[in-house]
């Protein structure tokens, strides 16, 4: 069965995205994002099939109302919860610790294993939780199928997913390497072999989703061996408003020299740390424009784009370490996909060394789909692959339920 549509939920903290996706052809006859949920005035913004956009503000006290507002704009449309073409729900859900390696169809016993899971990802399983029970409380008929973000990195190896610490300290709490962003990683690794005219199987990609969160991923013939993010997304790379990597002495230095609660410390790490901390600024194209304009201002912002940059290269060099060979390096998400000058960055005088080089005609010019931004006798290739999460949940929820 390659027919029928799947609606794709995407519950976050303070958000529901959502696409319909109809398998035939791969087209989105419906899809949107209800915002701001919680605050006095959400909003909810939708497209239909034909490119048309309406949007409107109200009250949206949780995601329920949310789940409740999206189904009703759905249902205006003729494809609410109940439309016979509807053959299954994907949610993306965020954390499912060692035991969800693929997609699942979700059960009371998944349900609440989901729930247990729930201290590792505080602001996003709880979301995409009440996804899941409103959408099955709108057709309690309709299959639900649970996508995970850690599941594509559950093949990185003991050694790469262990930390350094007390084994039985680490086993009781679950302290472990999980890794996020992985229906991207998983898509991209994929489209990147496609690109290059070759079976997943034989091709090594290094992975960079450069979005507001960022990580890599070094993926050897289709599986992953190693990512940057830990047991939450902290960890790794330079991110918009999160750290990466810092020594952990840094958060004992903090709670008994400055005086900072824990809570304080966690907020400082996840949400005014990162490009924002650097220089006040996450987004890449403002830290840019800034370079640009120069001055003390620019200077800031400078030293934010090196330390971005840097970070990256370091995963880079050791990810090809881990790999051994490396066919390509693909660049994804909203940075990823958009800045030249970051992609240009990150591999800069790697070509004598480690192979990857891009050509500065191809690399600034902008297309919608994937290309190759290095010259032809590149011995590394470099690729700019849009990310479409929302594809590669559907197409892995549609295959379960459809067999």
């Amino acid at each position: 069965m390659t027919d029928g549509r799947v609606l794709v939920l995407n519950s976050g903290s303070s958000s529901v995205k959502y696409q319909l996706v109809d398998m035939a052809d791969r087209s989105r006859p419906a899809a949107g994002i209800v915002e701001r949920i919680g605050e006095r005035r959400a909003r909810l913004t939708h497209t239909a099939a034909d490119g048309s956009r309406r949007s409107r503000e109200e009250s949206i006290p949780d995601h329920r109302a949310a789940l409740e507002t999206l189904a009703a704009e759905l249902a205006a449309d003729g494809m609410g919860f109940d439309s016979p073409g509807l053959v299954a729900v994907g949610h993306r859900v965020v954390h499912g610790g060692r035991r969800f390696t693929e997609p699942t169809r979700v059960t009371p016993e998944v349900e609440a294993e989901i729930e247990r899971l729930v201290p590792l990802a505080p602001l996003h399983n709880p979301a995409n939780l009440t996804g899941i029970r409103t959408a099955r409380a709108l057709n309690p008929d309709l299959p639900q199928v649970a996508v995970f973000d850690t599941a594509f990195h559950t093949t990185v190896p003991e050694a790469a997913a262990r930390y350094a610490i007390d084994t039985e300290v680490a086993d009781a709490h679950r302290i472990r390497r999980y890794g996020f962003h992985g229906t991207s990683h998983a898509h991209v690794s994929r489209a990147c072999a496609r690109l290059l005219g070759r079976d997943p199987s034989e091709v090594n990609v290094i992975v960079l989703h450069l979005g507001n969160g960022a990580s890599a991923s070094a993926v050897a013939g289709g599986r992953c061996v190693e990512t940057s993010m830990g047991l939450t997304p902290l960890e790794g790379l330079v991110m918009g408003t999160r750290s990466g990597d810092v020594d952990p002495a840094v958060i004992f230095h903090l709670t008994r020299v400055a005086g900072m609660s824990v809570d304080a410390v966690d907020e400082l790490l996840n949400m005014r740390s990162g490009l924002i901390g650097l220089c006040g600024d996450n987004d890449m194209r403002e830290i840019r424009r800034r370079i640009d304009a120069g001055g003390e201002d620019g200077e800031r912002a400078r030293l934010a784009f090196d330390v971005y940059t840097h970070r990256l290269r370091k995963y880079v060099g050791a990810y090809t370490a881990v790999l051994g060979r490396v066919d390509a390096i693909a660049f994804t998400a909203g940075v990823g996909e958009n800045s030249a000058e970051v992609r240009a960055a990150v591999v800069a005088g790697m070509e004598e060394g480690l192979g990857p080089v891009v050509d500065p005609e191809r690399n600034a010019r902008r297309t919608d789909g994937p290309r190759i931004i290095s010259p032809e006798y590149a011995r590394v290739a470099v690729a700019v692959v849009p990310t479409d999460e929302e594809l590669e949940i559907a197409v892995q929820a549609h295959a379960l339920v459809t067999g």
